[in-house]
C-alpha cells in the first residue's frame, strides 16, 4: 500500500484524527467553492450586461428584437 494512504489510515484511528481529516476536507471544499463562485459571479455580471444591452437596443430600435 502507498505510504501516504497508510498515513491517512493512521489519522482515522482516533477521533481527533478523524476530525482533522474532516476539517481539511471542508477547507478544500470551501476553497474550490470560492473559485467556482468567483467565475459564476463574473458570468452573471456578463449576462446581465448583455441582456441590458439587448434591452436598450430593442427599446431604441423600436422593437426589432
Amino acid at each position: 500500500m502507498h505510504p501516504a494512504l497508510l498515513a491517512v489510515g493512521g489519522l482515522t484511528g482516533s477521533p481527533l484524527g478523524t476530525l482533522l481529516l474532516a476539517l481539511v476536507a471542508v477547507g478544500v471544499v470551501v476553497l474550490v467553492g470560492r473559485l467556482v463562485l468567483r467565475v459564476a459571479w463574473k458570468l452573471v455580471v456578463l449576462a446581465t450586461l448583455v441582456v441590458a444591452g439587448l434591452w436598450a437596443a430593442s427599446t431604441v430600435a423600436g422593437g426589432l428584437f
